[in-house]
């Protein structure tokens, strides 16, 4: 019979939480470092911004890309198998970097072969989390996503530290390979799900948080894509993206040309990052109690608060209050997309589901620094861009705002409430 317990009397699946955490820590923040030295490539190499923001867009483009396969392969493998492919990647793709002299190296080493490290990421994390928790699903999610928060706080603040003692070719050396270590080692914990271990997900026997938790479906990646639910929540978060990826890449260049120094406009990107673990947990504890749906919205108008205010942000005391909202909304968007996703259709198929919607949904992280940066070189300060930034915001809260549960005769009922 399947227990819910180990014999240590630790539910195992708090320690899939925190060992995912600790891999977000690691993934998220060094991949948060890129508009830290977005600044250092430009002097070094002279290239404006709207190539220098390709190399970010196009990892963005293909992590979402990739996310597909990294989806099929832990619904098949498992968490850990996909990680170590990930480390692998990720501590190569940042050593090349360090090696960079040409644009072209930068496309292929960030834009091709970080992409395919990060792609394993929250798409290998966050279904295993799913997998193993039915009660307080949204809320373990938020947990694992606070490792995201945490990166984007303490890893950029160790990066400006790396460049300016030592240079960013060494940052990039350094950071390449505490990406392969650390991430290596962490993974080793990770178990597919609760079963492998002989035990049960926890809150399987509580009929109130299955219904909530799964809402009785579970699709599979061809049927989820006939589901206009699919495309909604997708084209939302492709909106969702345009604006959040655009901001990471270009607030620590804008910072700079308000005045901040390298290390001042770390900062700004650190403050984001602790702002959004208080987004994570918040918006992760009112999915459990208020539904997904609701949280988003109310991520939705958090986002516009902040980009409304950004509009006018020219000075670097309105740039400091601009960035602990805009992280809170940053935070929250993140933390229930996971368990939005499984309550629509399931975890059958939940990595390749969640795959398939990041691919959709990234797709406006790829174009959206690109269009930042062109509007940039174009008009010689961010004012259009911030406010095209505005309104994708607008445009993923009308979205958010008419989706529905899944219903009709595709539905495959569960034969399991996890």
């Amino acid at each position: 019979m399947l227990k819910t317990k180990a014999r240590t009397g630790v539910f195992y699946g708090y320690i899939i939480v925190l060992t995912s955490l600790l891999i977000l820590v690691v993934m998220h923040g060094i991949n948060t470092t890129f508009g830290v030295f977005f600044s250092q490539l430009q002097n070094q190499f002279g290239w404006d911004r709207a190539r220098i923001s390709v190399g970010s867009s196009l990892a963005f483009f293909l992590t979402g890309a990739f996310s597909i396969a990294s989806g099929k392969l832990t619904d098949r493998y498992g968490p850990k198998f996909t990680m170590t492919a990930s480390c692998l990647l990720l501590g190569a793709g940042y050593f090349m970097m360090s090696r960079m002299n040409s644009l072209w190296q930068l496309y292929v080493f960030y834009g091709l072969i970080v992409a395919m490290g990060n792609s394993g990421g929250d798409i290998a994390l966050l279904p295993t989390t799913a997998r193993w928790f039915v009660r307080g699903r949204t809320f373990m999610s938020a947990c694992v996503k606070v490792g995201t928060g945490i990166g984007i706080f303490v890893v950029p603040l160790i990066a400006a530290w790396l460049i300016v003692n030592y240079g960013w070719r060494t940052a990039y050396e350094v950071l390449g390979i505490a990406a392969f270590v650390l991430i290596f080692a962490f993974s080793r914990f990770l178990k597919k799900e609760p079963s492998e271990m002989g035990l049960e997900p926890y809150g399987a026997h509580d009929a109130a948080a299955t219904k909530k938790a799964t809402a009785g479906v579970n699709l599979t990646l061809r049927e989820v894509l006939r589901t206009w639910q699919f495309w909604t929540i997708s084209i939302s978060y492709f909106f969702v993206w345009f604006s959040t990826q655009s901001i990471m890449v270009h607030i620590a260049p804008h910072a700079v040309d308000t005045g901040f120094s390298v290390s001042q406009a770390a900062g700004i990107v650190s403050i984001i990052g602790g702002a959004s673990i208080a987004g994570r947990l918040t918006i992760g504890w009112g999915g459990d109690r208020l539904g997904n749906r609701k949280a988003i919205i109310a991520c939705f108008f958090v986002l516009l608060v902040a980009l409304s205010w950004l509009q006018f942000a020219s000075a670097r005391w309105m740039l400091y209050a601009f960035a602990p909202v805009y992280g809170f909304a940053h935070g929250g968007f993140f933390s229930v997309l996971s368990p939005f996703v499984a309550e629509l259709f399931g975890t059958k198929s939940h990595g390749s589901n969640l795959g398939m919607l990041f691919f959709v949904g990234m797709s406006g992280g790829a174009v959206g620094p690109i269009f930042t940066g062109h509007l940039y070189d174009i008009t010689h300060d961010y004012h259009a861009a911030f406010l095209m930034l505005l309104l994708s915001g607008a445009a993923g809260l009308t979205l958010a705002a008419v989706l529905k549960p899944v219903r009709g005769n595709r539905i495959a009922k569960s034969s399991s409430p996890a």
